[in-house]
């Protein structure tokens, strides 16, 4: 079967995805209670969406089509609010953070929906170590054409997004000593990594998919963990390497800066996508994860070897007009901040400092959320 024709919608339109932590407020270990959350929740209208996701210490939310910052962030605000309401009520603390600090994934239970029965079969434990938490954000495309051409456009950027919204130092009771650990588990999937170097939707999808379903090891877009994938369900891209921020307030803000960089990429095309973009991918890729906002990059064109604060700085004073025009200046500025406060990294490692202790970690990770 050919993958499905690719939807066309509102361009630079978004969605975000946040998968969360549903924590126990009495040992602040990871608890299992995804079923009577989402019981609970179902009683009245939720604002957008939530869904179980594959083990019962986690839930997925996601708002409706927005078009910018303010509509985004509001409503990212009354999720919040409803999540952390329901919580009360059950006694169970929702958290942000690409990972708990301390749970154990042989505690784990997937969650009863046939889709993560099958990864379960088919991974082994890697289903339940993806008890890992990211924010997605989907940005609508008028064509498929342009989601090819964003999508490899845009990995020059990857690791921009990986250091602001890192916020996984710790797994399973140590320190990693990387910013955003909860990659190294996406990693360990074999369909993960970059998508292949296809710049047309035809040639995506009657050349690449076509041969890779007639192989039997993808049956749809959800097999592949791509950094940046095509959704053409949606007609969108989607990009998965963020971690879940602490706070919705980020989780709006990175949104709007991957929208402002996608509009200045419609509107200058003068330098088509090449695979040599891709030579120091990975490299630019594992600075971010490690050192987060303190990482460094190559640039792939022209091999200079770049702070990948400073190239935050200078990307974000450059995306100025696309901002002012989307009325995503708030969102932008709040990441100007962050680049001199820190990521959510380095947040939680100074929780763990000031309160000695890891349950004291996911403590200030709680605070956070609600804040």
């Amino acid at each position: 079967m050919a993958l499905e024709p690719f939807k066309t919608s509102a361009a630079l339109t978004l969605g975000v995805e946040l998968e969360l932590q549903l924590v126990s407020l009495s040992d602040y270990d990871l608890t299992a209670a995804s079923r009577d959350m989402l019981e609970l929740l179902g009683r009245r209208p939720f604002p957008g969406n939530v869904v179980p996701e594959i083990t019962e210490s986690m839930i997925e939310v996601s708002t409706d089509v927005q078009t910018g910052h303010s509509g985004l962030l509001a409503q990212l605000h009354e999720i919040r609010d409803r999540l952390v309401e329901a919580g009360e009520r059950l006694n169970i603390g929702v958290a942000g953070g690409g990972t708990h600090p301390f749970q154990q994934w042989t505690e784990r239970r997937i969650f009863p929906k046939p889709r993560f029965q099958e990864v379960s079969q088919l991974y082994g434990y890697l289903a339940r170590q993806f008890t890992i938490f990211g924010q997605h954000v989907h940005v609508g495309c008028s064509s498929g054409d342009d989601a090819m051409y964003l999508l490899h456009s845009l990995s020059r950027y990857v690791p921009h997004f990986i250091a602001l919204a890192a916020s996984s130092p710790y797994v399973q009771g140590r320190d990693t000593l990387f910013s955003s650990a909860r990659l190294n588990s996406v990693f360990a999937f074999p369909l993960s990594g970059r998508a292949p170097f296809t710049l047309s939707w035809d040639e995506f999808a009657t050349g690449y998919f076509r041969k890779m379903e007639a192989t039997g090891v993808v049956k749809s877009m959800k097999d592949f963990y791509w950094d940046i994938r095509p959704k053409p369900e949606y007609g969108t891209i989607e990009l998965r390497v963020c971690d879940t921020p602490l706070q919705v307030e980020d989780a709006a803000a990175l949104a709007v800066y991957l929208q402002c960089l996608c509009a200045e990429l419609l509107e200058n095309r003068s330098q088509l996508p090449a695979e040599d973009d891709y030579l120091v991918y990975n490299y630019n890729r594992f600075q971010a994860c490690r050192f987060g906002l303190d990482g460094g990059l190559v640039d792939p064109r022209s091999h200079e070897s770049l702070s990948l604060r400073e190239d935050l700085l200078r990307t974000l004073r450059r995306l100025q007009p696309q901002a002012e025009r989307l009325g995503a200046e708030a969102g932008l500025e709040r990441l100007h901040q962050l680049l001199f406060v820190g990521n959510g990294a380095q947040f939680l490692r100074n929780a763990q400092q000031s309160s000695a202790g890891l349950e004291g970690v996911v403590a200030s990770a709680l605070q956070r959320f609600r804040a």
